[in-house]
This record gives structure tokens, C-alpha cells and sequence, in this order.
């Protein structure tokens, strides 16, 4: 059996850091420029949504279904074909939801901006309170964890595990802390190890007892659809947290988001969220400050093109199959390099768009530099965690999406070099 990386005697890591180093300067010579920086749909992705651009052709097919000519203004709310369409996305029911413009994030960042300048609910304004703090789990998505330092909020990371945040812990902090106002959570499919929340979790999120009566889930629900494999595993599906939160007696606990940026074109989806009619009648006395209607034709044209979810699903399928070689590309070379060494651990998610890689303890940092230094261009070690400051400096987010599988199989052999390297240089150096 072969010894790993730390069995190994000064003189063998001395031998194998001499071939690594020769097999990285080649590497070097050969001029790659990949970039797994962020999870960006391919161009092949793209071009398989170009029918999307004409479900709308002529004058007569620029109405709704209740009648509304979206050419014009009004429909604060999203039209109610769109509204069903995005709650059959997030397995709610369309009352619950408001279709905004093409991103989720644009609508996190409106929520966390209401809640400082005019409060939740009749509740005191966040940015008038002399501390605000949120439950970050980590690792987790840099986007959210920007959103609370552009607000000045303080940040508390949580452990992930596959089944989800740390309920313990979760439940404690917000019990006995008034000024913990939220926490970050991607159910499914986290971002970026790929984890789908348990029943159990999913749950016990709804029957929580906060401290603070504006405590809010700001539940992010990217992934849902976006399944590798034709068949969404039974431990894949989750309850509706809406419908969870009602049952639990917090209806208003949570805000739930979701887009079809990875589904039709990046920038030109539609978004949406859901929540309680509460929340949803709060929203909406600032929305009528805010806009006068967001992108009906753009709505309509999703409906069009899609009809209901089962053609949504059908799309997704499709995704699959140009996502699915590439996350299994990246995975074979890990399993073949890594798999025995004792000096990394990664996830094999069943969706969503990324893969997480844990690397030596120390070694973050030093396999991205030498990754870029070679040509691949990886997310900023650091990045999965509140203030880009991971403790152990081990975690990198792997991003399959935008290269070709062969592509994604060189970009992956570079990785695994690199990780090599940087682990024999940490022992060496002990």
C-alpha cells in the first residue's frame, strides 16, 4: 500500500519534490489560460437557449394571460404566468411570490437595504442599531458574505456538514443574541461543496426561536433545478421552507430567492422571491417608490418558451448533459492524483456548479498562486469565507462549468500538480 505524504521520510519528499518541481516547470511551457474563477455558463450552455430570443414574434403574442400588454407599464408584482413558473421552481405557491429583474442577487441586496434604512415589519431599522450580526456558513458564497461587509454587518461563520449548517449552533447564537438578525443559507446544492440540506434541517430551520422578531432566513435557493443526473435522489429533495415556516408559526421568518440566470442567458434571466404576504405587503410600499414594473416582455417570454416547469425540467436535462462530462473529468483526475496521498479531500456533488477542494492544512493560497503562475486562474483562496479569511487556509472552489471537459481534465492535472507540490513544501518545511 502506497505511504501518503506525511509517512513519507525527509529524503522521499526531497526526491518527489524534485520530479513535482521538473513536472511543473513543464507545465508551465505549455501556455494554458484557463479560467475557473467563477461559475459562468459556457457558450455552449448559451447557445442552446437561442430559441428563448423568439417566443415573442409578432404584436399579437405581447399579452398575458390575465389580458396585461407588456409593452406597457404596470404588473408591480410579475405577470401571473411568471409567478407560477418561478413558484413551480421553488415548490411554493405562486401567492407567495414577486417576479423581479433578471438577478437574485440584485434582490437580496433590496431586502438587506430595506432592512437598514426602513426595518422589517415596523421593526427598527438595522442601520439605526448600534450592532448587527449574521450566521454565515462557511464554507459558503463570497457574493452574500460582500453583501454584509458593504453593510458594516458583523459576520459569524458557521460549519457546514453535508446535511447543512451546524443546527446547534445556529439555534444557540440566535436564541440568546438579539442582534443576530439573519443567516445565509444555499439549500441546495450549496455553494461550493455542493451539500443539499436534510429534511431534519430544513425543518428545524423553521422552528427556530430567534432573539430578534426580525430575524430573517435569507434563503437562497440558486440550485434548485440544477441537477447533474437524470434522477434527483430522494436525499436531494427538501421541503418547502414557505410552507415549513407557516407550519412552525414563524411565517415570516424567511426570505426565499431564486433566478433563471443559469438557465435561459446569465444576464437576461428573471428572479424572484418568496415569502409570507407580510413581508411580501412590506416590500411592496418601497417597490412602489422603487420602480414602475420590472421586465414584463422578458417574463412573458420565459412562459413562452418554456410553457410550464416540465419544460424548464427538459431544458435543465440538457444542461446536465454539458455540465455532467465536466465535473466527472475533474473528479476522475482527482480521485487517480489524490485519492491515496492524505493531502486533500474534495465533494462529488449531484448539482449545483461547483466542486469543493480541502487542501493541506497552510496550502490554499500557495496552490492558487501556482496555478495562476501556470495558467489557470482559480477563486481567490480565502474567498468561501467571511472576510475571505478561511482558518485553515485549505479550501479552494473548483468552477467546471465554463471549460470543455478536456479543458476541465488539463486545468484539473495542473490542480493536482500543484496541490502535490505545495503539500511536499509544507512538510519539507517542518
Amino acid at each position: 500500500m502506497a505511504k501518503t505524504y506525511a509517512e513519507m521520510s525527509k529524503e522521499e519528499l526531497e526526491q518527489l519534490y524534485a520530479q513535482l518541481d521538473q513536472e511543473y516547470k513543464d507545465a508551465k511551457g505549455k501556455g494554458l489560460a484557463l479560467n475557473m474563477a467563477r461559475g459562468k455558463p459556457s457558450p455552449a450552455q448559451l447557445d442552446m437557449g437561442m430559441g428563448f430570443l423568439d417566443a415573442i414574434t409578432s404584436e399579437s403574442d405581447m399579452h398575458a394571460s390575465d389580458a396585461t400588454d407588456v409593452r406597457n407599464y404596470g404588473v408591480m408584482d410579475g405577470l401571473p404566468e411568471a409567478k407560477h413558473l418561478m413558484a413551480d421552481i421553488m415548490e411554493t405557491l405562486s401567492s407567495n411570490v414577486i417576479v423581479c429583474g433578471n438577478a437574485s442577487l440584485n434582490i437580496m441586496y433590496d431586502t438587506f437595504s430595506r432592512a437598514f434604512t426602513h426595518g422589517l415589519l415596523g421593526n427598527t431599522p438595522w442601520g439605526k442599531l448600534d450592532k448587527v450580526k449574521f450566521l454565515c456558513p462557511a464554507p459558503g458564497y463570497d457574493r452574500h458574505f460582500a453583501i454584509c461587509e458593504h453593510f458594516g454587518i458583523e459576520m459569524i461563520t458557521v460549519p457546514m456538514s453535508p446535511t447543512g449548517p451546524d443546527m446547534d449552533m445556529v439555534e444557540k447564537l440566535v436564541a440568546e443574541d438579539e442582534a443576530i438578525k439573519g443567516i445565509w443559507c444555499v439549500p441546495k446544492y450549496s455553494n461550493p461543496q455542493g451539500y443539499t440540506y436534510s429534511c431534519e434541517t430544513v425543518r428545524r430551520f423553521a422552528a427556530l426561536k430567534p432573539a430578534a422578531k426580525d430575524f430573517r432566513i435569507f434563503w437562497d435557493n440558486a440550485y434548485a433545478i440544477h441537477h447533474l443526473y437524470d434522477e434527483e435522489s430522494r436525499q436531494d429533495r427538501i421541503p418547502d421552507i414557505i410552507a415549513e415556516c407557516k407550519n412552525a408559526g414563524n411565517p415570516d421568518m424567511v426570505f426565499e430567492f431564486a433566478s433563471t440566470s443559469k438557465v435561459t442567458f446569465a444576464g437576461a434571466g428573471i428572479a424572484a422571491i418568496a415569502s409570507s404576504q407580510a413581508n411580501l405587503d412590506d416590500m411592496r410600499k418601497s417597490m412602489t417608490v422603487q420602480t414602475i414594473g420590472y421586465d414584463k416582455i422578458n417574463q412573458l417570454r420565459h412562459c413562452r418558451y418554456f410553457k410550464d416547469i416540465n419544460g424548464i425540467k427538459a431544458h435543465m436535462k440538457k444542461h446536465a448533459a454539458l455540465l455532467r462530462p465536466k465535473f466527472e473529468a475533474c473528479e476522475r483526475v482527482l480521485e487517480k492524483e489524490l485519492n491515496s496521498t492524505g493531502i486533500a479531500e474534495w465533494t462529488t456533488p449531484n448539482g449545483g456548479y461547483f466542486i469543493s477542494l480541502d487542501v493541506m492544512e497552510g496550502c490554499a493560497k500557495r496552490v492558487v498562486a501556482l496555478c495562476k503562475d501556470a495558467g489557470v486562474t482559480l477563486t481567490g483562496a480565502g474567498a468561501t469565507f467571511p472576510y475571505k479569511k478561511d482558518p485553515k487556509d485549505s479550501n479552494i472552489r473548483i468552477a467546471p462549468s465554463y471549460p470543455t471537459p478536456d479543458e476541465m481534465a488539463q486545468a484539473t492535472d495542473l490542480l493536482v500538480l500543484c496541490v502535490k507540490l505545495a503539500a511536499v513544501e509544507k512538510l519539507l518545511n517542518k
